[in-house]
């Protein structure tokens, strides 16, 4: 398997994400605001664009699906609009280990992205980004598997230790190596509230978790979306 940078436990923060189908977003509001953690908005809300990549044999989607306790995940991420040029993007490489989570991220050349990008578009743009050597290795062995993208909230408790964000409007796209066109589309209609938080205030989370009357899950948005269109994957 390819290398990636060893797990880092002093920079790991603990990432628990819950699932909510039968709520309205407005709903989940309302119990975030109210919850006896005093959260509070930190951001505006902003779209979140991402491209997941992964092995020719996808790698990254069978770890995940068979319950592994070290995971890893490749994508690009983008913020605001989801064609046009694209100024910012930024590349991410996370490793988790259980429940904790670490995150590399790495600036890219701006491109642009529309109908006829594909994984050649992506190469160049790798070509034109500063990056370590090692990046460049574990990129060579990379292509593009899945586009999402969703609407992100962000809120953080009164004493500063957890942070939430609310994810909803979850589109996917498939998206291969050659040109795409994105025809193929699914929406979701599921809602999906993160908190994200340092291992050092671990033993303060239970009383944080149990008043959010959410189902707890390990799939992640690249796992759901891929399934989406690949339905026997896994």
């Amino acid at each position: 398997m390819m290398l990636f940078p060893p797990f880092d436990e002093n920079t790991a923060r603990y990432e628990r994400k819950f699932v909510q189908g039968e709520l309205y977003h407005w709903d989940i509001q309302q119990i975030v605001r109210n919850h006896s953690a005093a959260f509070h908005t930190i951001h505006y809300p902003r779209y979140i664009n991402n491209i997941y990549l992964d092995t020719t044999e996808m790698d990254f989607y069978f770890d995940n699906v068979s319950g592994k306790g070290s995971r890893k995940k490749a994508r690009i991420r983008w913020y605001g609009d989801l064609k046009g040029e694209i100024h910012t993007p930024v590349l991410e490489f996370k490793t988790r280990e259980g429940m904790l989570g670490n995150k590399l991220s790495f600036i890219l050349h701006p491109f642009n992205f529309d109908d006829a990008f594909s994984g050649e578009s992506l190469q160049e743009v790798f070509r034109k980004s500063t990056l370590p050597d090692w990046v460049r290795e574990v990129l060579a062995l990379l292509k593009p598997a899945l586009l999402n993208r969703y609407l992100r909230e962000y809120y953080l408790s009164f004493d500063h230790h957890f942070r939430l964000t609310i994810d909803h409007e979850l589109s996917y796209y498939a998206i291969g190596n050659q040109n795409d066109h994105f025809m193929e589309k699914y929406t979701s209609a599921n809602i999906i509230v993160e908190l994200k938080y340092n291992a050092d205030v671990d033993k303060k989370a239970a009383s944080v978790t149990n008043a959010l009357p959410f189902r707890l899950s390990k799939s992640s948005k690249y796992v759901n979306g891929f399934e989406l269109f690949h339905p026997h994957a896994g």
